[in-house]
Order: structure tokens, then sequence, then C-alpha cells
């Protein structure tokens, strides 16, 4: 990378998307805090009917502009109607999850169709700064969005909290009518399994993104594992009471901040294969220290462990986005996106094994298996040709080369 500071160049046309993407995922968190709360406080329900309203919350999770735009829209609606529907009095529990499952799938076209739409508003060496903009973006988001959404309806009530909500949605849809998109050739319309298939195969089979893909989806596997246990281990082997654990969590999102706020320095300074590197460590790194808990019991280790979690898999997203973004053509860089979210269907993994490994064993030996599986994701990452990268490779062309060349 050349030694410039590209963010402060970044062109106005991106700088709407960074400020629709604040807007966007800030509503998003808003709402997914607000929906808990509102069923518990309004529709007087319990802690099962609760976990099924966030399961309906999370289960999408499975011209781009205007699909963003629509996206956002559809969100917008799905949250003014949760709007009218508690001023009418008439708002019920399969009403809210169903509303918000809507909202939530307009979240996840709105992720997909972002990380294709840069590289056309930005030039190829700005893409650093670009995504870690986007990045910093919706770190701040997780990071205020549910606190903001938890006040928003103790102090005012759930109708303001939900009307907030959908007032961003609607401010990031006329940012995004404002962006100007350069024209592409019209793609045929084909089945959706088809074009599944081809980004699948194009991941799969690149020798840059495959190993991507699988340290990703490791990754998840163990911090849901490492997640699923930290509660009820915190609150019986540390000592931690609910404050103390919301304290110690809440150095995940400390971390994610400041690795988004360091990450276009850090990789300026750093071998763009280093930094991909850093996650992956960084996460073994994070489990081993909260595999030494075990030994010394204190807090303060815990959450240096989540404040480790939360820097390294930032600078891996903005490393890995950038890394996606030169590698495939511009044609399959949506699908490529779609195929990456893919990744998060090892969330549930995850969690089921620590409820089955913690059920049948301990908490103890989740955590150790934790640092087995991060130790893993780490290896497939280091053997892999992407740490070797020196910069930030050049923008290819169009799928016919592309493909050809995997």
């Amino acid at each position: 990378m050349p030694p410039t500071d590209h963010a402060a160049s970044l062109p106005p046309t991106f700088n709407r998307l960074a400020w629709s993407n604040l807007a966007a995922q800030s509503a998003e968190q808003i709402a997914l805090a607000a929906a808990p709360i509102v069923a518990v406080l309004l529709l007087g329900v319990g802690e099962g009917q609760t976990g099924l309203l966030q399961t309906a919350l999370t289960l999408p999770f499975i011209s781009r502009r205007w699909l963003m735009a629509g996206s956002e829209a559809l969100r917008a609606a799905a949250l003014a109607a949760t709007l009218l529907l508690i001023w009418l009095n008439l708002l019920t529990l399969p009403l809210l999850a169903l509303l918000g499952f809507v909202a939530v799938c307009g979240t996840v076209a709105y992720s997909v169709a972002a990380p294709a739409l840069v590289p056309s508003l930005v030039s190829s060496p700005q893409l650093p700064a670009a995504n870690a903009r986007i990045e910093l973006a919706r770190t701040i988001a997780f990071a205020s969005g549910p606190a903001l959404g938890g006040v928003l309806v103790g102090w005012v009530g759930a109708a303001p909290a939900f009307g907030f909500a959908a007032a961003l949605s609607v401010i990031a849809v006329v940012l995004l009518s404002g962006i100007y998109e350069p024209a592409r050739s019209p793609a045929p319309r084909r089945h959706p399994l088809q074009e599944i298939k081809e980004g699948a195969a194009f991941v799969l089979h690149h020798p840059l993104l495959r190993p991507v893909f699988i340290t990703q989806f490791i990754f998840n596997t163990a911090s849901f594992l490492l997640l699923a246990v930290f509660v009820p281990y915190a609150v019986r082997h540390l000592g931690l009471s609910a404050t103390g654990v919301g304290t110690t969590l809440a150095m995940y999102g400390v971390g994610m901040v400041v690795g988004a706020l360091l990450a276009t320095r850090v990789m300026r300074r750093l071998p763009f294969g280093t930094v991909i590197g850093l996650g992956p460590v960084t996460g073994f790194v994070a489990a081993a220290v909260m595999a030494l808990t075990t030994v010394i019991a204190t807090p303060l280790l815990a959450g240096l462990s989540f404040f480790l979690l939360g820097v390294g898999p930032i600078l891996w997203v903005i490393s890995t986005t950038t890394l996606r973004q030169s590698v495939t053509p511009p044609s399959l860089l949506g699908r490529v996106s779609a195929i990456n979210i893919m990744s998060y269907g090892a969330r549930p993994v995850g969690s089921a094994l620590g409820a089955i490994v913690g059920g049948l064993y301990s908490a103890e030996a989740c955590l150790y298996l934790a640092v087995a599986i991060f130790g893993a994701q780490a290896l497939v990452i280091l053997m892999s040709p992407a740490v070797s990268l020196a910069r930030q490779p050049q923008m290819v062309g169009e799928p016919a080369k592309a493909l050809r060349a995997c």
C-alpha cells in the first residue's frame, strides 16, 4: 500500500454509503434490542417465548444500490408496521416475530449487496480504508445500538423506539438514493440455485478464498462454542454478578472499536498477508487466555480474552473483505459475498457443541475444546498462500478470465 492515507480522500458518493450503512446497522441493532424488551414488558411473555422471538429475528442469516435501498425500505416498512400495531394496541408476539423476521431479511440483503458495491465507488488502493470505515460504522452500531434500544424503550416507551429505528432506515434509503453507481452490463436472468452454485464454485476453487472461507467457518464454530458456556462459567467459576458478566462481554465491543480505528494504519504498515493472519492467531490467543482462567480465576483474563476476540476479527473482516473484492470479478462479487455470509451457519453448530460438551462434561471442557478449534482455524490460514501476500492483489477482470485462472 502507498504511504498516503486514503481514508481522507474517499469520494463523497462512498461517504453516502458509509453514513447509510451506519443508519441501517443502527436501526437493526435498536430494533433487535427493543423487540424482546417489548415482548416482556408489553406482551408479558416468558423466557421460552422470547427465545423463539430471538430465533425468528436471527434466522435469515443463513441494480446493487436499488437492492440495498429496497431491502432497507422493507425494513422501514416492517418497523413502521410494528409502530402502528403498538399504537392501535394490536401487537401480538407472532406479529412481532413475523415483522422482525421481515426486517432482518432486509438486513441480510443489504449486507450481501454492500461489499459488492464498494469497489465500484472507490479505487483499488482505497479499498482497505473504505472497508475500515464500513466496519467502524457496523462496530459502533453493534456496541451502542442494543444499549440505545433499551434506553429508548425504558425512557420513552416502545413506540418511539421503533419509530426511531424506522426513521434511521428511511435515512439510509435516502442516502442510498443519492449514490451514483457506474453502469454495468445487464446479466442474463438465471435460477437462484445456479447463482449460488457459481458463487460457491468460485470460492471453493480459489486458492486464496477457499482457506479464508474454511477459516471463517471454523472460527464461528469456536467463538460460539465459547459464548455458549461463558455466562454460567463466569457466574460459577469467576464469581461474576450480572453486571460483571455484562462488563466483561462489553470488552468485545471495545476491542472491535479499537481494531476498526487502527485497521487502516495496521494495513499500511504490515504486509497484507500478515494482517490476514492476525485475526485467526489473535482468536487462538484469546481462547488460550480464556482457558487460563480455569487455573487463575480472575475476570481480568476473561475481559482480556474478549478484547482480543474483538480486535483480531475486525482486522480479519477488513483485510479479507478487501481480498475478496480484489480477486473476485465484479459480476460475481454479490454471489461471493453471499457465500461468505453462509459461513455464519457455523454459529448454531458452535452453540450446539457447547450445549452437548458442556452438558456431558463441563464448561471447562468446552473452553479447552475451543482452544483446540481456534488452533485449527489458525493453522488453516497460516498454511495457506493468503498469508504470503506482500500487498493487496490487483483488481481482477470479468468472470471469463477469472474462472479460467482458478
